[in-house]
Formats: C-alpha cells, structure tokens, sequence
C-alpha cells in the first residue's frame, strides 16, 4: 500500500506539471502567432528561443545591423524568471512536437541533447572539423549524439562555491581558511568550520534543493568525489554506497548539522541567491553567474569586494568534482530558413561576442578566448574556472536522462523534507526508473 501511495504521489505531481505546461505552450504558440506575419520584401527572419540576456540582446542587434535587408534574428524570450529549467524544457518539446516549421534555433540545457536530438537537424555539413576543434574539448563532448555532430555550445556552466570573504577575514586563522578553501575544502573540514560560524543563526551553507535539475547537480557532485557513478550498464544504481553517503549528507546539512535552512527544499537557483544574500549567508552552491546577477539585482560594485570563490567541497578520498553545464545551441529539423540559422549561429561562436558573454556570467566555449592573454589578464577568475573543468562532474548522456533526473530529484527533494528516508528514497527511484527501462516507457 505504501508503494502505490508514494507511485499516486508522483502520478499526480506529474500531472499537476503537465497541466501548467500544456496551459504555457498555448502561451507560447499563441506568441509566434502574433510574431510570424511576414511578406516577400522583408529579410529572412529566423527566430531564436532562448533566456535573453543582455548579452543576447547585444549579439542580435549586431548580427541583424551586420545583415540588414539580408537576414534578421528574431528572439523569443524564455526567461529563467518565468521559467525553471524543467519548465522550460517541457515547453520546447512540446512546441517542437508540433512539427511547426516556425522555430528555428533553441538552446537547450546541456544535458537535453540527447532528449532533444530527435528535433534537430545535424550540423555536420555546416561545420567543418577546423571550427569544431575551436571548440573547448569539454563542451565539444556534448556536441554529438548517436555519431552526430547535433548541436553547439553557446556557454558553459560549471559548479562552483561562492563564499563571503569579508566575513571570513573577520577570522584569526583566515589565511588557513582560504588556503583550503581554494584546494578544495574536505567536507570534514567545512562542517567544523560551520560548526564554529552558524552559533548565531546565520545560513551556513544555501543550495538549491527543490526537485529540479539543480539539485541534481549538487547530488551528481557528491557521487563523483567518491568516483561513483549513475548508470551501469544501461541501468540506474542508485541504491550503492556512494548514494547514500552523498543523500545522508545533503539531509545532514539542513537536521543534523542545521547548517543549511529548511527553506532550500524550496529553492531553484535565484532563490537560493536572494536568500543567501537577504541573509547574509556565508557559503552558497552556485554557478559563475551569481556574480552577475548580484550586479544586476543588488549592487553593481560591492561585489569584489564581498565574494570570493572556491572549488566545491570533497570527501576526505575524493577530489573536488564541479557538475558541468551550459546551454547548447540546436537547429530546428523543420525549420525552412536552415542556411541563414547557421550564420547565426557561427556568429555566436565569434571570439568578440563570446567575450561579452563571459560579461553576463557566461563561460565561454572557444579555445582562443582562454589563450588571449590579455583577456585572461583582465577577467583571471576566467583561468579558475576553466580549471575546473578537469574534474567535472558528467550526468549520464542518454537521451531519457530527464525523465530519470525529474523521479530522481523529486524523491530525493522528499528526504530533504523529512518526508521518507534516505533508503526509501534510493530503493523507489531505481525501481521506478529500471522497471520502465526495462518496459520501454
């Protein structure tokens, strides 16, 4: 009785979501609706679905002057305000499901490649090998499916801890801080040091911990420091040792050490920022853009002078592991305007706006921005990132990843909220996710 307690739970989850989905891609289609109304003189429009930044913004406007009369990008805005990543990913699929010959370039999360390969037109006769290797090797993995070169990265993202050096240099033994903390801090290590600094109330430690992609990647971190892994074989393990130690720590930080506030049970990304920062929070999990966003929501120069960065923590036998991201860039299979997408995209591949990516908190993806010198000389915490790509922390590259991720992270969410334990957790989302492998659902 319990486990179909717990499959009705997840079955009306599930279709609690794809009611609010199915509700925003009548939103969606209705807007492209209202966009496409076009005539014979006017230049090729190519429309562009993204999160679009000002950096996005900047890119446009100097592709369409470079090509006025010619081609013309048109961006469909799908903010991260409005739209969480699983939100998001609902919304192109189901809009691409409409096999509408309307959208032409969409980004995607990383690691929806493989969900979203189905969609997409093959880039191998528009790029050549030369401009594939310009690509940073550790984004170019994620370029192929299946033996095809399928999409291109527009940024990526790696997993990193911003912490409050101001705070910290209030401490008699700062400099032995920071000199762990920028070797990669032991877990052992960190909880002593909350245990010293969390005596007032202050949040210890923020992460992002609704059942959602970004806890995930929190969970995908602690696995690899202990060198585990997800998927052997072709099946989910999750009931392993390296599991539940990772599970047993995420828990631990909100009850047993009560280093980490009940709140983020709740949080995506930019709730975990608002809240660590209302706060004044000493660590937080995050990614390279909280910088920017704490420029554009909160102050535009306080921040070099109160944040700091390191590599996450690690277990005592492991090393530190960052979750590596980004968005990718796909083109339509049905879209009619592919000659003049491609020029669009090369465009952003472009050593000058990949430059002013970086600005918006962007990682960029091109060889020859890490080996200009005078760029790193100016942006160096561009080196510290790139060096963390040596330990990146990979999710299974398969194509229904998302659908293990969503079961995955919402009975995970259920232990962080004291709901079921950890063994119950681990148990029920393997045998959910390998009893539908093994039925092909």
């Amino acid at each position: 009785m319990k486990e179909k307690n717990r499959y009705l739970t997840t079955f009306y989850f599930s279709i609690t979501a794809i009611t609010f989905f199915a509700v925003s891609v009548f939103i969606f289609t209705t807007l492209f609706g209202d966009l496409l109304v076009t005539d014979n003189n006017e230049p090729v429009k190519i429309y562009f679905a993204d999160n679009i930044s000002p950096s996005h913004k900047t890119a446009i406007e100097k592709f369409n002057r470079l090509h006025k009369g010619e081609i013309e990008v048109i961006p469909v805005d799908l903010p991260f305000e409005k739209f969480t990543t699983n939100e998001r990913k609902e919304l192109l699929i189901r809009y691409l499901r409409g096999k509408s010959e309307r959208l032409d370039i969409f980004s995607v999360d990383q690691i929806w490649v493989p969900r979203f390969a189905k969609f997409a037109t093959p880039l191998g006769e528009y790029f050549t090998s030369i401009e594939r290797d310009a690509i940073v090797s550790e984004a170019l993995q994620s370029c192929y499916y299946d033996g095809q070169f399928i999409s291109v990265p527009l940024f990526f993202d790696i997993g990193v801890m911003h912490y409050r050096k101001d705070k910290l240099k209030k401490l008699p033994d700062y400099s032995e801080i920071k000199k762990k903390l920028d070797s990669s801090i032991t877990w052992e290590d960190f909880l002593s040091l909350g245990k010293r600094l969390s005596k007032d109330g202050t949040p210890f430690y923020l992460f992002a911990a609704d059942a959602y992609e970004g806890l995930m990647c929190s969970f995908m971190e602690l696995i690899a420091s202990q060198n585990g892994a997800l998927l052997e074989n072709g099946k989910i393990k999750l009931n392993t040792p390296e599991c539940r130690r990772a599970l047993n720590l995420l828990r631990d930080l909100v009850y047993k050490y009560k280093l980490s506030p009940p709140e983020v049970t709740n949080f995506t990304e930019n709730e975990s920022y608002a809240y660590y920062v209302q706060n004044d929070g000493y660590f937080l999990r995050s990614w390279p853009g909280f910088i920017t966003w704490y420029r554009n929501n909160v102050d535009s120069k306080k921040d070099i002078l109160l944040f700091d960065r390191a590599p996450i923590p690690r277990f005592k036998s492991g090393n530190s592991r960052s979750t590596i991201g980004g968005w990718y860039l796909m083109l339509s299979k049905y879209s009619e305007k592919k000659k003049e997408a491609v020029k669009f995209i090369k465009f952003l591949l472009n050593n000058d706006i990949q430059k002013e990516f970086y600005y918006s908190g962007y990682l960029p993806v091109t060889k020859s921005v890490y080996s200009d010198s005078s760029f790193v000389k100016k942006n160096p915490d561009v080196k510290f990132y790139h060096s963390l790509l040596k330990n990146a922390a990979r999710r299974p590259f398969v194509e229904k990843y998302t659908r293990y991720s969503d079961v995955i992270s919402y009975h995970i969410n259920r232990v962080l909220k004291n709901k079921i334990t950890v063994d119950e957790a681990l148990r029920e989302a393997e045998r959910i996710i390998n009893s539908e492998i093994e039925t092909g659902f």
